[in-house]
């Protein structure tokens, strides 16, 4: 789907061609008129064989030097050299004037003011992490509306909620195709012209999803009718408090096993999580109040402002304590199936040794680091607790590297793949939706490409090993922007306002008010009545 400012670029660019095509073939023209003209001159002087003209022949005979023997003179020649040179000017003023405009071409929408590079390159960053979060919103908002109201309310929502997440993906697609291309030190296109429509492509698409989402946030907001179901929604909202509540003890006592089966590193990844919970337990409790009095004080815009910040809260806490449920169904299921991952990739390995010679030969590299691998689990499993999510990553990596050696051992080691990588992806995602206010593009952009690789069909193995790394990628880089953003004061948003800040909960420093389904100018739109 092409965006409309990409396809009002390409007409102004097929224009400006038919302009020049135009401007070219007219002055050949009138340069080949110039050149022909006395030639014609001099055929009708020839012609012209009357009496008077041969009366005249003694003063033919003595005509200057300088008449060539074509009849043309010398200042014949000079009006089509002096067109020829103009035409020459000229092309060379538009060439140079072209390529001035391709230096400082401006972004779509006409901004007055040229935009550099490295400003255009920000703003796309800042358009992804934006229409990220809108996205992000959208998608909570539409599953509590779902709980309340009629499938066929909301299917319109789905649908321009689905559109903005397509476009979003396209996005981050070409976002993640620059940093590669960074990494490699090389230009996507091959110059800054290239990277230059690469970047107003992704801040285009990024605009349309946010423009999308605007067109539709009043429509949705007579679905939710917070506003006047205030009462309502908040009997729904204190029965979910509830029960995650009741289920931040049973997240702790299971973090509390994971520390005493495992190694310390397998269950990092929840280390802290359930603290969180109760942080954003603490905000719901507080805006949960500030709703039910303004409800009974009949003043439902500011009742359903605070109702949707205890919401946000609210979620991101049911999402910290299934982090910690299911990283421990992923440590069972990787325990479960490590023994079989190492029976397959030993039988890879044997494989690749019973090859003949000149066969294994390129196999010496890859046997070597596979046998490394699988002696270093087996010591690891033999010795105590450990992390059984890393060493079924350590052992895909080894039957990998001896594709093809075996009859169907990398296909045996597929399955047990997907669960390190999908465990990394889901532990990505709720560790940078529960932070969204601190991270970033980069990290996004890698969270994007590693849920693109490992989406529902057939998926290789090498796009599995793929989408795990960068999904770890994205951890590490997601982890780096928390601790440079530092712990946020919170504004006005009360107790517990400064997790929702780092949770994206809130707006700016709190004071914005909290995100509701919209695009970039509708979401903070109940922020007037957060007070």
């Amino acid at each position: 789907m092409t965006s409309p400012p990409i396809r009002s670029r390409s007409r102004r660019v097929l224009s400006h061609r038919a302009v020049r095509v135009a401007h070219a073939v007219l002055g050949g023209l009138v340069a080949t008129g110039w050149l022909v003209l006395p030639l014609a001159r001099a055929g009708a002087g020839a012609e012209a064989g009357t009496p008077a003209a041969a009366a005249h022949g003694a003063e033919v005979t003595a005509a200057p030097a300088t008449t060539a023997q074509d009849g043309t003179t010398t200042g014949d020649l000079v009006p089509p050299l002096v067109a020829v040179g103009a035409a020459g000017a000229l092309a060379a003023y538009g060439y140079t004037r072209r390529r001035r405009r391709a230096a400082t071409r401006t972004t779509p929408g006409g901004d007055p003011g040229l935009t550099p590079l490295p400003e255009l390159d920000l703003r796309a960053r800042r358009s992804l992490v934006e229409i990220d979060d809108c996205v992000r919103v959208g998608a909570e908002e539409l599953a509590l509306a779902a709980d309340r109201s009629a499938g066929d309310a909301i299917e319109p929502y789905v649908y321009d909620l689905r559109h903005a997440e397509a476009g979003l993906a396209a996005a981050f697609r070409l976002r993640q195709r620059l940093d590669e291309a960074d990494a490699a030190g090389v230009d996507p296109d091959g110059d800054e012209g290239g990277r230059r429509d690469v970047l107003e492509e992704i801040v285009a698409r990024c605009q349309e999803a946010g423009e999308l989402l605007d067109t539709a946030a009043p429509g949705f907001d007579q679905i939710r009718a917070l506003e006047r179901n205030a009462v309502a929604a908040l009997e729904s909202a204190e029965t979910l408090f509830r029960e995650v509540a009741g289920r931040v003890r049973a997240a702790e006592t299971t973090l509390a096993d994971l520390h005493g089966r495992y190694a310390p590193a397998a269950s990092l990844p929840v280390v802290g999580d359930a603290e969180q919970a109760k942080d954003r337990l603490l905000f719901t409790t507080s805006h949960l109040n500030q709703a039910r009095q303004y409800a009974d004080r009949g003043d439902g815009p500011k009742a359903a402002a605070h109702l949707r910040a205890a919401e946000g809260a609210l979620t991101q806490a049911a999402d910290l304590v299934n982090g910690v449920i299911r990283l421990a169904g992923e440590l069972a299921s990787a325990t479960a199936g490590l023994p079989a991952a190492i029976a397959a990739a030993e039988a890879a390995r044997d494989a690749a040794r019973g090859l003949p010679a000149d066969a294994r030969a390129g196999l010496v590299g890859p046997l070597g680091h596979a046998e490394a691998l699988l002696s270093a689990v087996r010591h690891e499993t033999a010795a105590g607790p450990h992390d059984p999510l890393d060493a079924l990553r350590r052992v895909t990596e080894a039957s990998a590297g001896l594709a093809g050696a075996g009859d169907g051992a990398v296909a045996d080691g597929h399955d047990h793949a997907l669960v390190p990588a999908r465990s990394a992806l889901a532990g990505a995602a709720c560790f940078i939706g529960t932070h969204r206010g601190a991270v970033g593009s980069e990290a996004r952009t890698r969270l994007a490409e590693a849920r693109r690789l490992l989406e529902p069909g057939s998926v290789p193995l090498s796009g599995v090993l793929r989408a795990d790394e960068l999904a770890r990628e994205a951890r590490r880089l997601a982890e780096r922007d928390v601790r440079a953003y530092g712990n946020p004061s919170g504004g006005r948003g009360g107790a517990g306002a400064g997790g929702a800040v780092l949770g994206g909960i809130l707006l700016g420093d709190g004071g914005g008010g909290p995100m509701s389904y919209g695009g970039p100018r509708t979401r903070g739109r109940r922020g007037a009545h957060f007070t």
